[in-house]
């Protein structure tokens, strides 16, 4: 069965100028595409620019280049109030800092309703209460808390609270930014688990960003790998973590812990060498040339071509271009 697209990602830039001279690349001309009903990962190191990505996406900025196709259509494009509207019921975001992203002096029904009272969903005070006591039970919390405030609440809690704001205006999709970066190892499998069990009920697609390659092995159908704002390889999940290949990746999966001892103190990790490249100044060629230990002569002058190296699976590496591959 032919699987529909939702999001298209095509080429997309965002740069933001800091003086006359100086444009800073947070992302430069990414290309994926996001199916119905998927969780599509999105991992690499702090400042690799996933997060401005999936604001991008969803239009929290404005794209410098490129293309965002959302259901079919340009999303960067200008449209009437009444599009965006709908447009902005469609997609919600859950944020990475449970604490910075909900507004200490509203209570959590004011909070988790926000939405709802934005569009218009609900006529009366009694179907609003209604329909946030069951947003509530949905992610866990009960009605006692609907009158507190955050300060009340517990991080893992908290998170549940925004949770459910994303889900109040009943969205097809969401963007999960680092969304469990922030609470306690603990916690952060009943989160990611519950994500998984609203997904199932209500036909939920997401955009998971994170840097714990281990949780978006859990929760994802494929995985995105992004380094200085360029997307380096695409794959299914498991596939991503049985056969890396490009030596970012393959790096990045061998710092993920075993569980087994005897096998964590015996397995090779690959260590990169040297710190992450500025984006107001990247290398030139292969972005990732400065730290890779398999840098050929042509990664310094020519930028590696994206393309499907098997079915499903790509990724921009000139070991993987039979031109340049040494024999």
């Amino acid at each position: 069965m032919l699987k529909e697209k939702l999001v298209e990602v095509r080429d997309l830039k965002k740069h933001f100028k800091l003086d006359r001279k100086h444009i800073l690349k947070a992302v430069d001309g990414i290309t994926f595409d996001i199916y119905r009903g998927e969780t599509f990962g999105l991992v690499g190191e702090s400042g690799c620019g996933k997060s401005t990505a999936g604001r991008t996406i969803m239009r929290m900025y404005d794209a410098t280049d490129g293309e965002v196709d959302y259901a079919g259509e340009n999303i960067h494009q200008h449209y009437s109030k009444a599009d965006l509207m709908r447009f902005n019921k469609s997609i919600q975001m859950i944020f990475q800092d449970p604490y910075a992203s909900l507004n200490p002096r509203m209570t959590v029904k004011d909070i988790i309703a926000e939405g709802v009272d934005i569009h218009g969903l609900i006529k009366t005070r009694a179907e609003r209460m209604e329909r946030v006591y069951e947003l509530l039970d949905l992610v866990g919390l009960n009605k006692d808390h609907a009158s507190r405030f955050p300060h009340e609440f517990s991080g893992g809690q908290r998170q549940r609270i925004g949770i459910a704001r994303a889900l109040a205006v009943n969205p097809d999709f969401i963007v999960a930014d680092e969304p469990i970066s922030a609470l306690d190892v603990s916690i952060q499998a009943q989160i990611v688990n519950l994500l998984k069990k609203l997904q199932r009920e209500q036909g939920l697609t997401y955009l998971f960003i994170a840097h714990d390659l281990s949780m978006v092995k859990h929760i994802s159908d494929r995985v995105g790998v992004m380094y200085l704002g360029k997307m380096v390889e695409i794959a299914k999940s498991d596939e991503m973590y049985r056969e890396p290949l490009h030596p970012y990746t393959q790096a990045l999966i061998s710092a993920i812990p075993v569980p087994n001892p005897s096998r964590e103190r015996t397995r090779e990790r690959i260590i990169l060498e040297g710190d992450v490249p500025s984006p107001v100044d990247p290398p030139s060629g292969c972005s990732f040339r400065t730290r890779c230990p398999l840098a050929m002569d042509v990664c310094v002058e020519v930028v590696p071509e994206w393309r499907e190296h098997k079915e499903d699976h790509w990724v921009a590496c000139h070991l993987y271009d039979e031109r340049y591959r040494e024999v």
